[in-house]
């Protein structure tokens, strides 16, 4: 009696193994596609961090590729400026003197008429004079020059010339002294003092 329970208990758990194997194999199938999503997944996140860390040397020639793909309309070199800026030259009016022998060379032996605006930087109708003066000057065209001294800058000069006051104009032509005033003058004087200068 023992035995042949013992040998049904020994068969029942053969079948039971039996049953616990293809259960196994059941629930092992069933994992089989999770298993292979994570395997996946692993193996692309392990692609990706190999892509951050390839070389600069790759990334530039990857670089290089993509430029190489751009229209040739748009590696043109030839740039034009728009038509509302064209190239223009403004022509000085008045030129700074440098020193006695600046002031020699482009006043005092000037083949053209010369405006000489004693100024200095503290000078209030200084400021007001010069913008005015250069305009008339403007108006002549080339036939006259403009010098302008600064008298702090060049003392030995505005005491050659007797300038006591801020702003002194003088008016020269071949080295001679022809006209002076001292002061603010309108538009209008401005504009006969320089035609004066120039002849007409």
């Amino acid at each position: 009696m023992w035995a042949f329970y013992n040998g049904r208990t020994q068969a029942r758990g053969k079948r039971e193994g039996r049953e616990a194997k293809s259960h196994g194999g059941y629930s092992k199938k069933k994992l089989n596609p999770m298993a292979h999503r994570l395997l996946v997944r692993r193996i692309w996140t392990l692609s990706v961090k190999d892509l951050r860390c390839l070389p600069a040397s790759l990334s530039s020639f990857s670089t290089s590729l993509r430029s190489s793909t751009t229209p040739l309309s748009l590696l043109s070199p030839k740039r034009t400026l728009p038509r509302s800026l064209p190239h223009t030259s403004r022509r000085e009016v008045s030129f700074n003197v440098q020193d006695h022998e600046d002031f020699t060379e482009r006043v005092i032996n000037s083949e053209l008429p010369v405006l000489i605006d004693f100024h200095a930087q503290w000078c209030g109708p200084c400021k007001i004079l010069g913008p005015r003066l250069e305009k008339a000057v403007a108006k002549q065209k080339g036939k006259v020059h403009m010098a302008k001294v600064d008298i702090d800058d060049h003392t030995d000069l505005a005491i050659e010339y007797g300038v006591s006051a801020v702003p002194t104009v003088i008016a020269m032509r071949g080295g001679d002294v022809i006209d002076q005033f001292v002061g603010i003058k309108d538009d209008e004087a401005l504009d006969s003092f320089v035609s004066k200068l120039v002849g007409q």
